[in-house]
């Protein structure tokens, strides 16, 4: 159902359409059209809001790991002098050797150290490993593709730093190859400490550094393992704890000794009753392998068959993205609500389902927190971001693999990767594709009947291509929903693009050159999530665009465009970022009389934005005074104002505020009723003086 084509090639593979029939069913079932209720294969009801929090944390205590962890802490400080050292890390797949491997990069010894992680993946490829650190070590996007080139530019940025480099699930058992990514990482004058993860053994005592032996990750104990599911499952507010114990204790001897398994299977047992649990324990998946490490795909596998169908088909969907992916929270959220993937409902609405659905997927460990950002998305670390584990990842195609056909014209959802020639040919795109995603294609041309066929299209990603300007065929896609296109190259997008009237997720960030918005804008009133950071070609708004009222997320950071009084009519919005470059001038006084209006606001970005919406410190006042009414706040980002002198008592009010961000803020003094702010967790107060 889901394809990832290397792309050039000749026509395009097609996918049967059973996440299609499967969303056609349920909304059948839901809407009474047949007499059988969609469940989980545990008969228990689907759960419409979410249970039980997940915590967002990546440092959460791993069972068994604290001990491992200072011995290769230990093993790196014997041999920190010197210029390169390399230590891999091996196990089994699912064993944590990932998470290991993250409890080191984030210790205290390496907080002075320039710090990067790289997914090298199955398919090794030099130039995307080096493209990739210098990503991180600049924040900028790399294409380099010449070898000297590359060498250049990582030579230039190691000079004079101490770097720590994680290369995460490497595969490659070439000799030569191996060689090669030594001499690049080995470039420059500096110190550098190199942590390697691998399943193969053989890999792992190839690639070390000739003084420094690998380190093989054992299995977790039984004991560990149960440990592991009674916190997951809240097994102490259970009443009939002695019942469990005894079953609970033979579940995770059938964990097979690895953290991931123990994980997805303790937050599918959390509820369940012991009859439930004795199935899971007795249940057939578990003899359906002999295979080494089968425990762990058997436990994956029971975790989905008790997810509910809606559930399954949005994970499953997951598999579109390559391997090793960061998923963006908010975007795949809008791909589910534009695909279809949510079932509706009275009483809570489709972000609110997805919320839930991220819960139990993260949960489950189906998904995980990214250890890293991004190069895309370092400036907004707001931003929250997934990956997938591989034996997940695996998972979600093989619930697919069975429906995959070869020819026709039933594909439906397709990642294309990889294409370094034209796209004219792509003018053969199947009618009936519904999601279409692109991955290191480079800059493109789009011919202007690009997607002319694609009449059922609802989500696309341009955000892996540079594209030097948007299609006009654009505008014939009437059922798009979902529109991700960065860094246009074009002074316009055209003005067909406001006859979308179904889109609600617009993207066009880092296109500077874009010097104006389609006056018609206002037409697209199903609008919801809009990001023009970065677009600081940008000077003002159309009119119309104060029809946008059912706008939930508004990026505007770093742009040019004054804001007006208008802006009070948007009182749906959560999300609001108008941080300003210091080299940008702007007006944003328009705000500072209407931000009261903006009720449902969660998230409030005004970073070095405060000088330009008042002109006076008894007007900061003022305006702060506004800002602590927005009872539903929940993060505030006031840093970069030399002009804040004193946050006002009345910040108080803010009682859901969990993060507020003070950094190079002028304070004097914070107020005494920070105290009563029970929810905060986070105060950052960096630099001030």
């Amino acid at each position: 159902m889901i394809d990832v084509l290397p792309c050039p090639t000749i026509g395009l593979r097609s996918e049967s359409n059973m996440l299609e029939m499967m969303v056609a069913e349920l909304n059948s079932n839901d809407n009474g059209h047949s007499n059988s209720m969609p469940t989980d294969s545990s008969n228990r009801a689907v759960q419409q809001v979410p249970d039980r929090e997940t915590s967002s944390d990546v440092e959460e205590v791993i069972i068994g790991r604290t001990e491992e962890k200072q011995k290769i802490l230990s093993i790196l400080s014997e041999h920190i002098t010197e210029k390169m050292v390399i230590l891999p890390i091996y196990g089994i797949g699912g064993i944590g050797k990932t998470t290991l491997a993250q409890m080191v990069f984030n210790d205290q010894q390496f907080e002075d150290y320039t710090r990067v992680w790289v997914y090298v993946s199955p398919e090794f490829n030099l130039h995307k490993i080096g493209n990739s650190i210098i990503m991180q070590l600049t924040d900028k996007i790399s294409n380099i593709s010449t070898k000297q080139m590359l060498h250049n530019r990582l030579k230039e940025l190691f000079a004079g730093k101490r770097i720590l480099i994680v290369l995460d699930d490497l595969w490659e058992e070439n000799p030569k190859e191996f060689d090669k990514l030594k001499v690049m990482l080995g470039l420059g004058v500096g110190s550098k400490v190199i942590i390697v993860t691998t399943r193969d053994g053989g890999l792992a005592r190839k690639f070390c550094s000739p003084a420094v032996a690998p380190y093989k990750l054992e299995t977790l104990t039984v004991d560990e393992c149960w440990t592991i599911i009674k916190h997951k499952a809240d097994f102490e507010n259970r009443v009939d704890q002695e019942q469990l114990e005894h079953i609970g204790r033979e579940i995770a001897a059938k964990c097979g000794g690895v953290a991931l398994a123990a994980q997805s299977l303790g937050y599918m047992l959390n509820g369940m009753t012991s009859d439930e649990w004795e199935s899971v324990r007795d249940s057939y998946i578990w003899n359906l392998s002999s295979l080494e490490g089968h425990e762990v795909l058997a436990s994956l596998r029971l975790s989905y068959s008790h997810m509910s169908a809606w559930l399954r088909l949005c994970f499953s969907y997951c598999a579109i993205f390559p391997k090793g992916h960061k998923i963006v929270k908010y975007d795949l959220i809008h791909q589910w609500i534009a695909l279809g993937f949510i079932k509706q409902s009275s009483i809570f609405d489709s972000m609110q389902l997805c919320e839930n659905y991220v819960t139990q997927l993260l949960g489950m460990s189906f998904l995980q927190y990214s250890k890293t950002l991004s190069s895309d998305t370092k400036r907004n670390e707001d931003v929250i971001l997934f990956t997938m584990h591989d034996l997940v990842y695996d998972l979600a195609k093989e619930t697919l693999s069975h429906q995959i056909s070869v020819g026709g014209n039933n594909c439906r959802y397709t990642l294309l990767s990889d294409c370094r020639e034209s796209l004219q040919y792509f003018v053969a795109f199947p009618a009936n594709i519904r999601a279409l995603h692109f991955q290191d294609c480079g800059n493109k041309q789009l011919r202007g009947s690009a997607f002319s066929p694609a009449k059922c299209l609802r989500v696309l990603d341009l955000s892996e291509c540079f594209i030097q300007k948007l299609p006009d065929c654009i505008g014939q896609l009437k059922q798009l929903r979902f529109l991700h296109a960065p860094r246009i190259q074009d002074k316009m997008i055209p003005n067909c693009i406001t006859e979308l009237s179904e889109l609600n997720y617009l993207n066009l960030r880092g296109s500077e050159k874009i010097t104006a918005l389609p006056e018609s804008i206002g037409d697209m009133k199903g609008l919801m999530h809009l990001d023009l950071s970065d677009c600081n070609g940008i000077l003002e708004l159309p009119i119309s665009f104060a029809e946008l009222t059912q706008l939930v997320h508004l990026d505007l950071s770093r742009c040019r465009v004054s804001i007006s009084k208008a802006f009070g009519g948007f009182t749906k919005l959560q999300y609001l970022d108008l941080t300003v470059h210091y080299k940008i001038v702007t007006d944003r006084r328009g705000l500072a009389e209407v931000i009261g209006n903006l009720i449902k606001l969660k998230y409030l970005n005004l970073s070095s934005c405060i000088r330009i919406m008042v002109p006076s410190e008894y007007q900061i006042g003022s305006l702060l005074d506004k800002i602590s009414t927005l009872s539903n706040l929940e993060h505030l980002v006031l840093s970069e104002n030399e002009e804040l002198s004193s946050i006002p008592e009345s910040i108080s009010n803010l009682r859901k505020l969990h993060t507020l961000d003070l950094s190079s803020c002028h304070l004097k003094k914070l107020p005494d009723s920070i105290n009563q702010m029970v929810s905060l967790k986070v105060l950052n107060l960096k630099g001030v003086n």
